[in-house]
């Protein structure tokens, strides 16, 4: 995820950066006599600057790591060089807080372990080597001080928990609230349009069909009338997805519906669509899968599911269908091995008009979401290039 899309961003990252940076610079110049120590100090200053200044034009794994290393050597540095100024230590336990800022769940848990692993030298050093002839405050209560270290660790754990806990939630009801835009934004565009578009499309096509029957109309006349009536069948079947968009379906019937069945139904049903590219589907259903929902509307949801799926798979490559009890819902998953998708793919699927596949209109894919969310579900991918896709829908589950 680039977090430096727009300019303003990136001005205030600059803003604050530029700040830290001066303080560390005064922090070298001010009351520090020129010796080995100022050019040592002078020297992580300006590595740490530099990894922070680049950092917002590549925004990769490599150079958050790269920050984080030498941000937690610079600390270490200041309570190595200044063993006078004891506030050092309180600094070096907070090191990891800095990759907070990142929101890395992996590159926190990096920096604990590299922070416990520099204290773990460090007070080994203290305790086996200097023996209180420098660090006396740390060494006269080394217990203690190792406690408080652990302990800091942990309060930082959980700030950082929580913290992930609250983006990950927000960032679920930010897709949600985009999900939701979509679909309206298309169900009103459905609703104003489609039936004006279909009265005269069926006319067309009615006048159409009645000159190809006439016999008395020349046949090189007639020749392209087929290529006509089949792009028009296609721009009715559009509208249709349009409509079945837009229209609210809540009198539809619910019942208990036992996803072994649909998933049965609909794989035999598709087992010969995929013959044409000897693409078999594998199923495993676990027992007792049941959910309420419209079994017509839970069929046609995975007859999309499972096609997209087998028109993504190369030659002879199965598609694979499970489903699952977990926790209070029923889990779905469609797996196929295609090409797969970029980040920036998946973030555009359910958009409407937007498709992968050359004839594809994307609506096939927003009736699935418009479907699962009727019915209090959720619909995740999981894709990237060369891997393969993975569809996972949940329901709640039936009691």
């Amino acid at each position: 995820m680039r977090e430096f899309q727009h300019g303003l961003q990136k001005k205030n990252y600059y803003m604050i950066i530029s700040v830290i940076i001066v303080l560390m610079v005064l922090g070298v110049v001010v009351d520090n006599p020129f010796d080995s120590r100022f050019v040592i100090h002078g020297g992580m200053v300006f590595i740490v600057a530099f990894c922070l200044l680049l950092y917002p034009l590549y925004e990769n794994a490599g150079m958050r790591y790269t920050t984080i290393i030498a941000s937690t050597v610079y600390f270490y540095s200041l309570f190595y060089l200044y063993p006078e100024t004891w506030s050092e230590f309180i600094l070096l336990c907070f090191v990891p807080a800095l990759s907070i800022l990142f929101f890395d769940k992996r590159l926190f848990y990096f920096s604990l372990v590299l922070n416990s692993l520099f204290i773990g030298f460090t007070f080994s050093y203290i305790a086996i080597v200097d023996q209180g002839q420098t660090y006396l405050y740390i060494y006269a209560d080394i217990a203690g001080n190792v406690v408080n270290f652990f302990a800091s660790q942990i309060i930082l754990y959980f700030i950082f928990h929580l913290t992930n806990v609250r983006i990950q939630k927000q960032r679920m009801y930010y897709e949600q609230v985009q999900q939701a835009e979509r679909l309206k934004t298309t169900g009103q565009m459905a609703a104003a349009v489609a039936h004006e578009i279909r009265n005269p499309l069926t006319v067309v096509k009615g006048f159409l069909q009645y000159y190809e029957a006439d016999p008395e109309l020349n046949q090189s006349f007639k020749k392209n009338f087929s290529l006509m009536i089949n792009e028009l069948h296609t721009a009715e079947h559009v509208i249709s997805q349009f409509l079945a968009i837009a229209k609210p379906d809540e009198d539809k019937m619910k019942d208990s519906v036992g996803i072994d069945t649909v998933l049965n139904d609909v794989t035999e049903l598709l087992k010969s669509y995929g013959m044409h590219n000897d693409n078999s589907i594998e199923l495993s259903v676990e027992e007792g899968c049941f959910i309420i929902a419209n079994p017509i509307e839970i069929k046609q949801l995975f007859i999309n599911l499972i096609k997209n799926a087998i028109e993504a798979s190369p030659h002879s490559k199965a598609v694979s269908v499970a489903a699952r009890k977990k926790k209070g819902v029923v889990r779905i998953e469609v797996m196929d091995h295609g090409r797969g998708m970029s980040s920036e793919e998946l973030k555009n699927l359910g958009t409407p008009f937007y498709s992968l596949k050359s004839k594809g209109t994307g609506l096939g894919l927003m009736i699935c979401y418009n479907i699962v969310e009727k019915y209090g579900g959720t619909i995740k991918f999981e894709s990237a290039p060369g891997v393969g896709t993975k569809v996972a829908v949940q329901f709640p589950m039936a009691h």
